[in-house]
């Protein structure tokens, strides 16, 4: 999952990317409104994570800009302000959550989970196809019963593919949803890892899971 970090104080903002990667998202992270609407403009999150108080066009100002342009990405956002007024101003603008600093770093995970799961993804921890089995809680992937080996991208590939099932993903799409802004590279490197998911979760397998739809990109059905 791609998520967006919109944070102006340069350390906090440094401290909620190392966080999320740690725990496999792919995160950009940004220090004005400004950027962020930019970011928004370029590509599709699964969740933003934003500062309400920031210099420039503040977090409510992202907001109401998002959700005039129809964009109703999840956004959880966060602020010192913690009455109900500042709590019910950020709700009735858009957001799908409200976090106080300071906060414990578990709570906004949890508070992450919870917010991409309402996007209107399917929601359930294990994900089936055929006999794949994957879970996504303790990220282990197995077919016929038998555990698959696969690397955290080669992981992350197969779980987009399994939760857009019966749409076809292009090569830019899976690039825009598992790198961020810093990934320069040229799109084939999507093949590479596709081949060696198809050897691994494939294989010699009778029915083959992962479809090359030409011109298109990948879909498993």
């Amino acid at each position: 999952m791609r998520i967006l970090v919109v944070e102006d104080q340069p350390d906090l903002n440094e401290i909620i990317e190392r966080k999320l990667k740690n725990e496999h998202y792919t995160v950009d992270a940004v220090l004005t409104g400004e950027d962020a609407l930019d970011y928004i403009r370029c590509a599709e999150y699964d969740g933003i994570i934003m500062d309400i108080m920031m210099p420039g066009i503040t977090g409510i100002g992202v907001l109401k800009e998002m959700r005039n342009r129809g964009i109703e990405t999840p956004v959880l956002l966060l602020t010192a302000l913690g009455t109900t007024e500042d709590k019910v101003a950020g709700l009735d603008a858009g957001a799908d959550d409200y976090l106080v600093k300071p906060f414990d770093f578990d709570e906004l995970l949890a508070r992450v989970r919870a917010m991409t799961r309402r996007k209107g993804e399917k929601t359930e921890n294990v994900i089936c196809a055929g006999d794949l089995r994957v879970d996504k809680a303790a990220r282990t992937v197995s077919r016929g019963g038998k555990e698959i080996k696969l690397t955290a991208r080669e992981f992350d590939i197969l779980e987009l593919l399994l939760r857009n099932r019966g749409r076809v993903m292009s090569r830019d799409r899976i690039i825009n949803n598992l790198w961020n802004f810093d990934y320069d590279g040229a799109s084939n490197v999507v093949d590479v890892f596709i081949h060696h998911l198809r050897k691994k979760v494939d294989g010699d397998a009778e029915f083959k899971l992962i479809e090359t739809v030409k011109g298109a990109g990948y879909i498993i059905r």
